[in-house]
């Protein structure tokens, strides 16, 4: 059984396949790149997710499957006066791949909806959240097989929601060459390694650069500066926000750094434009 890892959680109680995060009295946006299949659920307060697409709320009560493989800003709010809450369950392929032998499930045909899933909303889906609480803080030489039961039970419940969704959570492919042009356009915003932009595109990192560099014409590093700046430029200028709002939204990750790049590319700080 594989371990998980949050998506940016701030305090978070887990085992293989669960995750509880908690987050007290302040919004906070974060970015992840989604490596399993995750079927979350928002125990109080809201989510807004975002990949290249429009944003996606989710408001307490809801639950959304959210495919492999996403590069994915995440924003949590706190209700007023509490906490965000919520719970997550992660699909490795192992235990994909024993379902879909067990149960002789497989995906029928590629898989062409959203990235993001919102599902419909019943009495069994939050009964089977509120089921989950009490293991995440239990502990027992037993916690890891039950938290695998846990994990088919939600697969099942995925299926009964909705049949389809056999197509994306038994597609066991690795991402294929696409259009590098149009997905860096698209990407260029997500702070990640340039080793995940050449697996999402379907490539070793040195075919990424080698071809990168033929439809850029300029190395992977310097084209995401500049494209993240002159976004920066255009959001402040065009669109009115705030320095302090943007260098995230565009792919920054230190304020300082990015001051320091605005000036020097635009002449004056981001603050002046």
């Amino acid at each position: 059984m594989g371990t998980i890892t949050s998506i940016m959680a701030a305090t978070a109680s887990t085992h293989p396949r669960l995750i509880y995060s908690c987050y007290a009295h302040r919004t906070r946006e974060n970015e992840s790149f989604v490596a399993e299949h995750v079927m979350t659920h928002v125990l109080a307060g809201a989510m807004t997710f975002r990949t290249s697409g429009a944003p996606m709320v989710c408001e307490e009560g809801d639950t959304v499957l959210i495919k492999r493989n996403q590069l994915t800003k995440v924003m949590k709010r706190p209700p007023e006066n509490g906490e965000f809450r919520s719970i997550s369950i992660f699909f490795d392929q192992d235990t994909l791949r024993n379902f879909s032998m067990e149960y002789n499930t497989t995906a029928g045909q590629p898989y062409e909806g959203t990235s993001i899933v919102k599902l419909p909303t019943d009495t069994l889906t939050n009964t089977y959240m509120a089921s989950i609480v009490p293991y995440l803080h239990a502990e027992g030489i037993n916690t890891d097989m039950l938290a695998g039961l846990k994990a088919k039970e939600a697969i099942l419940l995925l299926l009964r929601l909705d049949p389809q969704l056999k197509n994306l959570l038994f597609d066991f492919s690795e991402p294929g060459k696409i259009d590098l042009e149009a997905y860096m356009n698209k990407h260029f915003n997500f702070n990640v390694e340039m080793k995940r932009f050449a697996y999402l595109t379907g490539r070793s990192l040195a075919t990424f650069k080698r071809d990168f560099e033929k439809i850029f014409h300029t190395s992977p590093n310097r084209w995401l500066q500049q494209k993240r700046l002159n976004e920066a430029y255009y959001l402040i200028r065009e669109k009115g926000k705030k320095p302090s709002e943007v260098y995230l939204e565009v792919g920054f990750e230190d304020f300082s750094h990015f001051s320091y790049a605005f000036k020097k590319a635009f002449g004056t700080p981001p603050s002046l434009v």
